[in-house]
């Protein structure tokens, strides 16, 4: 059969999430000989070596990255399903942080399906640039967040209270072809938004000149000012509006990293509250990974 063994699955993900397999065991209520037995039944099932180790924990390998994505969707999943044949009916109230560049266009159609299919739960949703959302998180003033973050912009996370949730390219948008011999004209957020740093900091390290034509508010006012044609922007894909997709004005333009997006957690105090949060992100995990190729 070519199916995986769902508790290996969680075995796995508990291990990544925790660094070591010494932290992961007493979590699965399993020793560390039966969690590394878990694990080399899954790598011999997969036929690829999935997690490095060493004295200082283990990372996932190129394979074990691309198996954790699957994993955390299926084991959500199945999650999702207990619950609902246990006709366990998610209540109470979460606040939730999500960044503005996180699939704008579909998160009006997820959050109306969340309240269609969790009638008892209530939201309370907090939407801006990853800073502020980060920020708040970490004073406790939100349960749960998704931010953006860019590698070589941001340092790489290493909570456990952190999931990778799916990652985008980045992209150069234009609504023509720059001039030639004349500075990039650039629309931009302000200062301290991380698209605007790697803009600026990938033209400085190719000596492309550029001049900061427009600053907009907010991601919407982003769009706009590219549909109008005030300048080139860093978007990453989903937040790139539609018409621009098939469109190559930014042809020769230096390579852009791809962006992560990160759900942060709230504390596992076996509260109501962490319940329901746990329940709640394990949704948002399975949402998020198969709504948009």
């Amino acid at each position: 059969m070519n199916s995986f063994d769902l508790e290996h699955l969680r075995s796995f993900v508990t291990a990544v999430d925790a660094g070591s397999l010494t932290a992961a065991a007493p979590l699965r209520f399993l020793s560390q000989s039966a969690l590394s037995e878990q694990l080399r039944k899954l790598e011999q099932h997969a036929n690829q070596t999935l997690l490095l180790r060493s004295k200082s924990g283990v990372t996932p390998t190129a394979a074990g990255v691309k198996l954790l994505h699957h994993a955390r969707h299926l084991l959500a999943l199945s999650d999702a399903a207990w619950r609902d044949l246990q006709g366990v009916s998610l209540s109470g109230e979460i606040r939730l942080g999500i960044t503005d560049y996180c699939r704008p266009a579909d998160m009006i159609v997820l959050l109306a399906r969340f309240a269609r299919d969790y009638p008892h739960l209530k939201l309370r949703t907090m939407m801006g640039k990853s800073g502020d959302i980060e920020h708040a998180w970490q004073q406790g003033e939100l349960d749960l967040a998704i931010v953006m973050r860019i590698p070589g912009i941001h340092p790489p996370g290493s909570s456990t209270r952190e999931i990778l949730l799916m990652d985008e390219p980045m992209l150069w948008v234009s609504a023509s072809a720059p001039a030639q011999h004349e500075p990039l004209p650039l629309a931009l957020l302000p200062e301290g938004c991380s698209l605007h740093r790697l803009a600026c900091q990938t033209l400085k390290q190719h000596q492309l000149p550029y001049v900061i034509r427009h600053i907009a508010s907010g991601v919407r006012g982003l769009q706009t000012a590219v549909i109008a044609g005030l300048g080139i922007a860093c978007l990453n894909r989903s937040a790139v509006p539609a018409e621009f997709l098939n469109k190559n004005y930014t042809q020769g333009l230096p390579p852009l990293p791809p962006a992560e997006f990160v759900l942060l957690k709230g504390p596992d105090d076996n509260s109501e509250t962490s319940q329901v949060c746990t329940a709640f992100s394990e949704i948002l995990q399975a949402t998020l990974s198969g709504a948009m190729p």
